[in-house]
């Protein structure tokens, strides 16, 4: 019964979560928010949907485990095992912008929810409040930097044919997408604690491994089609900024409606490192062999470090 209420809680998410970002993006359209905009902030924020859900949920039920797991084990695998895959079926080309601001910015919010963590074992509402004003600045710093250069790639991302759905359809979408993700959050939570109870695991690894790569199969499963069709596979860049929303955004909002309490050990003693880690990696990565490209070697390299992680934080 757990593993059917996980894999239901997880199918709702990625349902929900899809309504939900089409909604968003025809709903932006509507109030003439450019495409520059609604690439960069409103699809940013309605994709971080599902994790920050799950977060959410699992703060109220009182499982802080559950979510921090969900966010630190999303990052590690959105290099490991979203980046790692990809670049072994399709090598992929590093835009050179990405180290000047969107790197940075993912270690230095790595950085700090170590420091606020490690500080006094929680991640208070002010410091959650922090985080999330960190990631305004940044969007307003990613905006105005992307007006003066290019939005085409911005641009792309958004479907325009989005522009011209009747407010009816939007309203059904927003419903979908609520429903979808409140129920898919409380069903997956619930599942995970249940699962966890009856294998004799804790709630973080279950968090870490299982509800994260969930979590991240639509990233996963979306950049391996394009991959296998030879399109250009996903932006090392997006990759990156979903990884500072999922710390700035998913954590900052559910510590602001709920303080996060560190209950597991292995928390500021194991795994906040590998999230860091693999972080830090990506720069050797792009410059280390062929320059600016992550190929198959460097690929195969993050996949198997993802499954040590994981073969770890089961043991």
């Amino acid at each position: 019964m757990n593993v059917l209420l996980i894999i239901l809680g997880l199918i709702l998410l990625v349902v929900g979560g899809e309504f939900l970002v089409r909604a968003s993006i025809g709903l932006s359209f509507k109030l003439k928010l450019s495409k520059l905009v609604i690439g960069m902030t409103v699809v940013s924020f309605a994709t971080s949907a599902p994790e920050l859900l799950v977060s959410l949920q699992a703060a109220l039920d009182g499982v802080s485990d559950i979510a921090l797991g969900n966010v630190i084990g999303s990052n590690i695998a959105n290099i490991g095992l979203v980046l790692g895959i990809t670049a072994i079926i399709s090598p992929l080309i590093v835009d050179r912008e990405f180290y000047k601001l969107n790197w940075p910015m993912l270690m230095f919010m790595s950085f700090a929810l170590y420091f606020f963590l490690n500080n006094d074992n929680m991640l208070s509402a002010i410091e959650g409040a922090i985080l999330f004003a960190i990631l305004i600045g940044f969007l307003f710093l990613l905006i105005r930097d992307s007006r003066k250069k290019t939005k085409a790639s911005i641009a792309e991302e958004v479907d325009e044919s989005l522009a011209v759905i009747s407010n009816f359809k939007i309203g059904i979408w927003l419903i979908i997408g609520a429903a979808g993700l409140y129920y898919g959050s409380e069903w997956l939570v619930d599942g995970a604690k249940g699962f966890a109870k009856s294998v004799g695991i804790s709630d973080y690894a279950i968090s870490v491994t299982v509800i994260a790569i969930g979590t991240s199969v639509p990233e996963l499963a979306a950049s391996v089609i394009a991959a296998l069709k030879k399109e250009k596979a996903i932006s090392l860049g997006n990759l990156i900024g979903s990884n500072i929303f999922n710390i700035a955004s998913v954590l900052g909002l559910t510590a602001m409606i709920k303080p996060i309490v560190v209950e597991s050990s292995m928390i500021l003693s194991t795994n906040i490192f590998w999230m860091i880690c693999f972080a830090a990696i990506l720069i050797p990565l792009v410059f280390l062999g062929k320059r600016f490209t992550i190929g198959r070697r460097k690929g195969l390299l993050l996949f198997i470090a993802y499954l040590i992680f994981i073969g770890l934080a089961f043991s």
